[in-house]
């Protein structure tokens, strides 16, 4: 496709989807991105300049790639020339190139190529690009939705930027809603549309920070909603939800109903129930809730409600908030599944909770316990003040445990359960005298 044909088909053809006649014609249409294309970043200052580098975007799918390369296009004097990773193979690679090369020998012009989903070359394909991208024959932007260190060769990510496009807010996918709407040329504007808030909302949440998601949704709806009297097309949220094939969750994030819905998933595991859990968890994801915050509630039912029972629990909770960082939605509900499951079918015990909280109450109002001179640090005080003096060092003792204070006027604060593993602990510290043999 030449340059020509790239700007033109970007900014015509009204047979296009709404998602694609609503592409942005410059930065000021550009929603979202800030940390890449915002006033001063590198990027935009690059494509300012027409002195961009060979660069990969990666990103979710609608957060604005192509967007940003239709921009590009729009602004700098090299050929702009597009091709798809899916369609065209080796041979295809090689006439762009020598086209770049006689392009540049005949008038010094240079050749940007926009290889869309550059994962899906293979090793041998990629390998034919790199001599010409470091050599600058051609200057190469890579999209691709998935993470280019796994899927591009090591020696064209060294020799790129890689920018990371993040899924586009709320605020940003709503401003995208309000122009298109607005818009009489390439929008929906020409339509007399009505939208009710609830519909954009739900269109809003539901689109997962995809504003082709959003645009094309919008568009089915108003397009096959019918004209009343009044010649209005009213988008309610029932149009909003048959668009999205997807019924509103009533939940509301800022409201009681996320308190409620958190407190009936935690109650849920801590009660046993894993399909009550796997039901509240998914409720809430489905409305677009932080799956982060899941798993960040998870984390602490590990520790309050299993505790020492089953302590793999919490190891278990952490790995899963953390895969679900590196994951993403959608497929961080597996891995938030599988932990609200294994806690809620864990063994239970709130002995540490209890005892954190018991031994808090007691620094707050009762005795004041100093730390006695044998516990002390012995290495600046020892001779002059005789900290230090008098410790058993417990390994130096059979089985590696020797009698001795550790707390003044002792309390109990932990008194562990015989629920799972903390029965085992109790046990050894009933055998330790450390604990009576009643629960």
């Amino acid at each position: 496709m030449s340059q020509t044909d790239f700007l033109t088909n970007a900014a015509s053809g009204k047979n296009k989807p709404l998602a694609a006649r609503m592409a942005p014609k410059d930065f000021d249409a550009f929603m979202g991105q800030e940390n890449i294309v915002g006033d001063g970043k590198l990027l935009r200052r690059s494509i300012e300049a027409d002195n961009l580098a060979s660069a990969i975007f990666f990103g979710p799918p609608g957060s604005g790639k192509s967007a940003l390369a239709k921009i590009i296009a729009s602004k700098t004097k090299a050929y702009f020339a597009e091709a798809n990773a899916v369609t065209i193979g080796i041979s295809d690679i090689r006439k762009i190139i020598e086209q770049a090369k006689s392009r540049v020998e005949m008038s010094g012009k240079k050749t940007i190529l926009m290889l869309d989903e550059i994962h899906h070359f293979n090793r041998s394909q990629q390998d034919a690009l790199l001599p010409d991208v470091e050599r600058g024959t051609i200057t190469l932007i890579g999209i691709t939705t998935e993470n280019p260190f796994f899927y591009i060769n090591a020696a064209i990510i060294s020799r790129s930027i890689v920018f990371e496009f993040k899924e586009l807010s709320q605020e940003a996918l709503l401003q995208i809603l309000e122009k298109a709407l607005s818009d009489k040329e390439n929008g929906l504007g020409k339509y007399n549309v009505e939208i009710s808030a609830e519909a954009k909302e739900h269109l809003v949440l539901n689109a997962s920070g995809d504003a082709r998601k959003l645009l094309n949704a919008l568009e089915i709806g108003v397009l096959s909603t019918k004209v009343n009297a009044q010649s209005v097309r009213i988008f309610d949220i029932a149009v909003a939800q048959e668009s999205m094939q997807k019924r509103a969750v009533q939940y509301d994030r800022s409201g009681d109903a996320h308190y409620d819905h958190i407190s009936a998933f935690i109650k849920s595991m801590r009660g046993c129930d894993p399909d009550a859990a796997v039901y509240w968890m998914s409720k809430m994801l489905a409305a677009g809730e932080d799956p982060r915050f899941i798993a960040r509630r998870i984390i602490i039912c590990a520790s309050e409600d299993v505790g020492n029972a089953d302590p793999r629990a919490l190891t278990l909770a952490v790995s899963a908030l953390n895969a679900v960082e590196f994951v993403g939605m959608p497929e961080a509900k597996i891995i938030l599944a599988q932990a609200a499951i294994y806690i809620a079918c864990a063994p239970k015990s709130n002995a540490s909770y209890l005892a954190v909280n018991a031994a808090f109450e007691e620094v707050k109002n009762g005795k004041v316990r100093n730390v006695p001179n044998h516990l002390k640090d012995a290495n600046l005080d020892a001779k002059t003040l005789g900290h230090g003096q008098g410790y058993k060092y417990p390994h130096d003792y059979e089985g590696h445990y020797v009698k001795q204070e550790y707390l003044p006027e002792p309390i109990e604060f932990y008194k562990p359960s015989n629920e799972g593993f903390e029965g085992k602990i109790r046990e050894r510290l009933i055998r330790l005298g450390k604990k009576k043999s009643q629960v």
